[in-house]
């Protein structure tokens, strides 16, 4: 197989962005048309990661598409703090606590409000909403709370702390979902080998080649987001809405393609896939930006603002209780889906209207 078998838009996507790069002070048709070209860079690294993730299986293709998606994040936040300074630096708490927002509140809403009742593994979901109660608190919360340090921060010796905390937590995570207890992730009443509930999976020449064309993609989404991190924060500046809205933005932009995917699935009956993408990338955006941004603020000697201010406490911990409540019975329905979306209205509301 070869480039020109896939389809197009995924290698010309960004490709194309990449190409625009150098005329990025040349007016605004060629923001708008940079604008495009990151969107669907993002889309197309999302689809590749796909295809690889449907060559590997469940569950390792959730978590391969959530990493995948994390690491855009990651890139995106650690290009826009150096690109920034200090000034950034409570962009990635703004970020991590958007997209747990969107994940936990938007995505599986939306999923439970077109799925309807469904039924999904108990144990699996109950394992990831344990361990992204864990770490939101001890990353997003406890820096409020600590005495070393005035808050909302951590002192140099508690952030690498928390940073190996999440990494420990999160592979503890991985290696459940797909080592010791892979069946717990698995679509309900589907064994650890069933494949009848997928298409047939690609060859692995396809996997490879949209493995590089993932990397490819995911340098455009970096370089494109960083070239653009001006014009975004100026337009959000010039529109009087707070700064926290960034973050939203980052979060809504990177988590978009993974979302459709989430729903998709839903729509198919398997709100399985649903949650394991979505409980996924919740934990993989807490594990994997805190550690980076963490090193990096203590190699630069910045202050890395984590502590959520009372108002976002409050909406996380509503958000974690509602999860745990409305997902701990194995089984959805409308009612919890509306409930879901109710609590993302109103922490979008509450940042553009604090």
């Amino acid at each position: 197989m070869t480039i020109a078998q896939l389809p197009a838009w995924t290698w010309a996507s960004p490709i194309a962005g990449l190409l625009l790069l150098p005329l990025i002070g040349m007016g605004a048709p060629i923001h708008v048309a940079l604008v495009a070209a990151l969107i669907a860079s993002v889309l197309a690294a999302v689809h590749h990661a796909e295809v690889v993730a449907h060559r590997v299986g469940e569950p390792y293709g959730t978590l391969i598409l959530a990493v995948a998606v994390t690491m855009i994040e990651v890139a995106l936040i650690v290009s826009l703090m150096i690109e920034g300074g200090p000034a950034t630096a409570a962009l990635a708490r703004d970020t991590i606590f958007a997209a747990i927002m969107i994940i936990l509140n938007g995505m599986v809403g939306l999923c439970l409000l077109v799925g309807g009742a469904q039924a999904f593994g108990l144990y699996g979901v109950s394992a990831g909403l344990t361990t992204l109660s864990a770490l939101a608190v001890l990353t997003l919360v406890l820096p409020n709370h600590t005495t070393s340090v005035a808050g909302p921060f951590y002192s140099a010796s508690q952030l690498i702390f928390v940073a190996i905390v999440s990494v420990v937590l999160y592979g503890t995570f991985v290696l459940i979902q797909t080592v010791r207890h892979r069946d717990y992730f698995l679509p309900a009443g589907a064994a650890a080998a069933d494949e009848t509930a997928h298409a047939p999976p690609p060859p692995a020449s396809v996997a490879w080649i949209s493995a590089g064309l993932l990397l490819v993609s995911l340098g455009a989404v970096v370089l494109l987001a960083k070239a653009l991190s001006p014009t975004l924060e100026r337009a959000v500046s010039e529109a009087g809405a707070p700064k926290p809205l960034v973050g939203i933005i980052i979060a809504a932009v990177v988590l978009l393609p993974e979302s459709l995917a989430a729903y998709r699935a839903a729509r198919a009956d398997r709100l399985q896939t649903s949650l394991n993408l979505a409980l996924g990338s919740a934990l993989a955006s807490i594990a994997l930006t805190v550690p980076t941004v963490a090193v990096l603020s203590v190699v630069l000697g910045w202050n890395l603002v984590l502590g959520l201010e009372p108002k976002d406490s409050i909406l996380l911990a509503i958000s974690l209780l509602v999860a745990a409540l409305s997902l701990g019975t194995g089984r959805t329905t409308v009612l919890q889906g509306a409930v879901h979306l109710v609590l993302f209205a109103v922490f979008v509301f509450t940042t553009i209207v604090p």
